[in-house]
């Protein structure tokens, strides 16, 4: 049998605009994700190691 009351309207645009909008939502907490000052310290400690790998590379190509 259905789950659905039968008193309940059918869905129409916007029910259904709501429930996809509540399920990204649901789908987005579970997923956890990064926060923007995570990304924003991975991308500049990347960029620091890169320019500490650079400036490495330089130093010895000076002593040889």
């Amino acid at each position: 049998m259905s789950d659905i009351p039968k008193d309940t309207p059918p869905d129409n645009e916007t029910m259904r605009e709501v429930k996809r909008a509540k399920a990204s939502k649901e789908a987005a907490d579970k997923s956890g994700g990064l926060g923007w000052k995570t990304a924003a310290g991975i991308g500049i400690g990347s960029a620091a190691l890169a320019a500490a790998l650079i400036y490495a590379s330089k130093a010895r190509k000076k002593d040889s």
